[in-house]
């Protein structure tokens, strides 16, 4: 029985986090609609309020309830998860990742009523919330130790500033090539 509850539990995981990454880009093309003329902006932001929609609610939301409860059916069938370090740390990290998911829901919300303020350029970087919290669970579920995550954790904060860099670099360039 565990086992099943594994492979459904990872399969909702890789589910929950294809949403949340797409969802984001959503966000990204949503904002970056509201800048262009009148006509265009109404259909890309009715395309995008329907299609923000649909994700969240048929595919995200559903994976990230499932995802939890198989989640915690694991932890139920075998407790003795619950008695090791990198399982109270990978915890945290799923708080986290909760947090993340709610404050995406009010981003939907704001589409869904034409009051999202935030720019693409800041949905490009909070997109990487989600990133460093997969790589920080991945490489603790994978090495099982709540010491040696930390050398990971650190890689990925090093590997967040970079992709920051990349992101503002690649604005630049792309402010560049529209003059």
């Amino acid at each position: 029985m565990y086992l099943y509850l594994k492979a459904l539990h990872i399969i909702f995981v890789v589910c929950w986090f294809a949403g949340l990454f797409y969802i984001v880009r959503l966000f990204v093309y949503y904002a970056e609609a509201q800048l262009k003329e009148a006509v265009e902006k109404q259909i890309l932001s009715k395309q995008y309020q329907l299609m923000t929609h649909r994700l969240w609610f048929i595919i995200t939301y559903p994976a990230a309830v499932l995802a939890t409860i198989f989640g915690v059916w694991m932890l139920i069938e075998n407790p003795a998860l619950l008695q090791m370090p990198w399982m109270h740390v990978k915890l945290t990290f799923i708080v986290l990742l909760w947090a993340y998911h709610f404050k995406c829901h009010q981003f939907v919300k704001q589409i869904r009523t034409n009051s999202l303020q935030k720019t693409g350029s800041f949905f490009r970087i909070w997109n990487e919330g989600a990133t460093i919290i997969l790589f920080s669970v991945v490489f603790l579920v994978v090495l099982k130790s709540a010491i040696n995550w930390i050398f990971g954790v650190i890689g990925i904060f090093v590997l967040a500033i970079l992709l920051t860099l990349g992101i503002k670099y690649y604005k630049k360039i792309r402010e560049r090539n529209k003059e």
